[in-house]
Formats: C-alpha cells, structure tokens, sequence
C-alpha cells in the first residue's frame, strides 16, 4: 500500500484505543509499561545508539528516568546511529522530501516522511511505518471530542461533511501529509477535502473557500481569528458547522471571538511533528494526554521533574508507537502543566495545560484600499524557512518597520538574511501589504515570549 496502511492493524489498534478511551488508572498504566517495554526491546535490536544506551538491561524493569534526555540536533547530527532500519538514509529522506511530489508517498514503500517546520531553531525529518500511522489514525479517529452528537449519529463516516485545512501545503509537514494521506487512501474523500495554502493572498484564499463551503475547518488559531475578522465583515461567505485548531495556543478571548462570529463549536488540539496527536479536549474543555500511546515529562532546566500544577522548563516525550525512529525522553520544547486532580469528565487520561507557540500576527498597512493586512506567523516562518533562514527572529517595531534578526555570525549570515528578506518581501506584496522596510541583523540572540519559550514573530507595542 503506497501510503503505509494495514487495515487489521488499523482495526486492532482501534479497538485498544476504544477501551483504554474510559479505562482506569491502572490499566493504562500498565498498558504504558508493556508498550515502553516493547519499544526498548526493539530499539536495543536496530538502533546503535539505544543498543549501546539499553547495554545489560531488563527491557521489561528499565525505569525512563535511568536513560539520557535526547536532543534534535544531536540525533540529527548522527542519524543513521539513531533509526531502526539501516535501509534508511538522511541523504535519501532529504532527496524524498525536497520533491513535492512525494508528498503522502510512501519512502522506500514502507514509510510515510514528514518534516518539521524548523520552529525550534532548526529542522528535522521523522519516519513513520503503518504500525505508527496506524495509532495516530485511531486517536484521530476515537479521541476528537464529537462536537454535534446529533450529526455524528446520522453521518457516522462524516460522508456529508466538506473539510478545509488551511495551513501550510507546499511541503511535506506533517499537516499536510496526513490530509493528502487521507485522501490517497479515501478516493471518494477528494473532492471533500482540501488543503489550502495560507500563503496565498486572502482575496485568493477566500474564493477557494467560498468554492468549497466547507461545514469543518481545520487551522492554526492565529489563522482562525483571521478568518473570522473577514467572515464578520462580510468578505467570507461560509457557513461552519465545527473548527478545529491546533498547532499554537489559543487564549479564551481568541476563541469566544471566533466561535461567536461563526457562530459554531471549536475544538483545540494538541499535536506535535514527533507525534501528530498527542492530547484532545473533552466535552469540559479539558485537553487530555493520550497517555496510552505518549509519555511525557515535564523537567526543570536541570532535567528533573516538576511538581503537578507547575510548568516545566521544557517537556520530554517518548513516542510509544514508533520503533523505526525511537523518540525516548526526546526534548519537545513545549511548556506542559499536569493538572493534579481528575477531570470532571470522568476520563483518566491526565489532563495537560500547554504554554506553546506565542508568536504575533503581524498587522501592516495595505494596498488597493485596503486599511491593513494581518499576517498569520505560521505563513511568515514557512515563508523565511523555504529561504533556508530557520534561526531567525522578525519584530515589528512600527506600522511598517520590521527587524529581521538572526544568532548566525559571518558572511554567510548575511547571504541567508540578504536572500530571506528578498522571499519576505515578495510574499508581503503578495499579500497586498505596501510601504513595509525590513532592516536585517545577525549575530542577536532571539528573545523568549510570554509562555517562556523562543518567540519568532513579535509585534511590539507602536
């Protein structure tokens, strides 16, 4: 199968998930100690990195906490060390995905490939095999919350639904790679669901939506309330029945805003490139860990844990369901909070507050009579990585003034920021923004935001 798909596998591992859904603390607990279990062993057999780490111990009585914390950088920097299957090779993943065709093909007919989007500072490629699709299509599946009962009971297959996710769909993110997925596997699905770049100008992006009416939108929250600004005065003409968001935060004002000019239920998620669904709301609002398939640890600086309530200085997370690319004790650099008491909601899967992405839309004057153009920061950041600038910081600093800043020293800095301001520039046109300057820097160290982690796109007060 061309998109890494086993249906039996799919089938079992949807009924596990369905159990675990209302199961008690024990049980998942357990559920967790066998699949941690099952994860070093298979490690310890294809990885060179865990065979050596994992050297002399019981699989089965190894606690987490005895192995080191793994970083992007380093298991990037030694790759072929790190993966369970010597077949797959950096330099070929990297042909794989500059090619946009590949998108949702399957890499050495076995795995699906996606790419981070570099928000940390620089970017990364994980692999997945069907066992690993296999749990993230059950979560999606099982876990998002059913935000119309009533439809959910007349269309149980959603085969009267029309979904638009608008995000990122020129490169192989796992986003994207998983709506194109679903379609290659759901052909009659096509024509119903559509990725639609938020690249393009808003003129363009509202005409692809008003063609598609869709009743269900899937977006970032930044892009969302942008949405909702033009739905509410008059320039998007769709009718939403459900939103779902995901991908930054969302505060409550952002989401009662939008809610109340659609006039529709949102759902948040959290999800992340290293494991694509990682926490859904329940019906109380409360964002709950499938902690069945994913462990995470919330660390203080030092990398011990914190105290329930509290959040740490980054989180570590341990993908139970991916033994091609082992991602035990991995630094997410996500700021999550465990809440110390049960949801009210009955559910024992822990309930997670998670500080994430808190960048700025940027606000700039516009053309053809157009007062002011926002721009999400998620279009921004693609636009200056498609550039090849990932350590990069953009402030706003005046109506049209924006400073792009980057930790990079030297003469290739410069060659980089010189090329990523050209790219951001031509997008900015683009979007109808007019008379913006954009003064670049190198060698300034970024600053962090207001949930504590490093804040790439920054509107300053002017």
């Amino acid at each position: 199968m061309p998109t890494a798909f086993e249906p039996w596998h799919t089938g079992l591992v949807a009924a596990e998930v369905g159990m675990a859904s209302s199961a008690s603390p024990e049980v998942l607990a357990e559920l967790r100690a066998r699949r941690l279990a099952t994860l070093f062993e298979a490690a310890a057999q294809g990885s060179p990195r865990y065979r050596r780490l994992l050297a002399g111990r019981d699989p089965a009585h190894t606690r987490l906490e005895e192995l080191p914390i793994a970083r992007k950088s380093e298991l990037m920097r030694h790759f072929t060390d790190w993966v369970t299957d010597p077949a797959i090779s950096l330099d070929h993943l990297r042909r794989f995905v500059a090619d946009p065709g590949n998108i949702a093909r399957a890499c050495l007919d076995r795995y699906i490939v996606w790419e981070s989007s570099g928000s940390s500072g620089e970017p990364a490629i994980f692999v997945q095999d069907a066992q690993a699709m296999g749990v993230y299509d059950a979560l999606e599946a099982l876990r998002r919350p059913v935000l119309r009962p009533l439809q959910r009971w007349l269309d149980p297959w959603g085969l009267t639904e029309r979904i638009a996710f608008v995000g990122a769909t020129g490169g192989h993110f796992a986003s994207n790679v998983s709506v194109e997925r679903l379609r290659q596997l759901q052909p009659g699905l096509s024509a119903r669901l559509r990725g639609l770049s938020f690249l393009q100008p808003m003129k363009a992006l509202r005409a692809e939506l008003e063609a598609l009416q869709p009743t269900v939108l899937a977006t970032y929250p930044s892009a969302a309330v942008l949405l909702a600004q033009e739905h509410l005065a008059g320039r998007l003409q769709v009718d939403l029945r459900e939103i779902w968001t995901g991908g930054e935060g969302m505060s409550s004002v952002q989401r009662a805003f939008v809610q109340d000019s659609f006039s529709c239920p949102v759902s948040q998620s959290y999800g992340a490139s290293e494991f694509l669904s990682l926490a859904f709301e329940c019906r109380h609002g409360a964002l709950h860990l499938n902690s069945d398939w994913a462990i995470l640890e919330a660390v203080d600086a030092q990398g011990r844990p914190v105290p329930d309530g509290l959040a740490g200085s980054t989180t570590l997370l341990t993908n139970l369901a991916n033994h091609v690319q082992p991602l035990i004790r991995y630094d997410l650099g996500d700021r999550v909070s465990f809440q110390p008491t049960p949801c009210v909601c009955g559910s024992h899967l822990p309930v997670i507050t998670v500080s994430g992405r808190d960048d700025d839309t940027l606000q700039l004057p516009g053309g053809r009579g157009r007062a002011r153009v926002d721009v999400v920061p998620l279009a921004v950041s693609t636009v200056l990585e498609d550039a090849g600038l990932f350590d990069f910081q953009l402030v706003q600093n005046g109506p049209a003034e924006l400073l792009l800043t980057t930790g990079m020293h030297g003469r290739q800095a410069q060659h980089t920021l010189d090329a990523a301001r050209q790219q951001l520039e031509d997008f900015l046109w683009e979007q109808d923004a007019r008379g913006v300057h954009i003064r670049c820097r190198s060698g300034v160290k970024a600053r962090c935001g207001r949930s504590g982690k490093l804040q790439r796109v920054i509107v300053s007060p002017h």
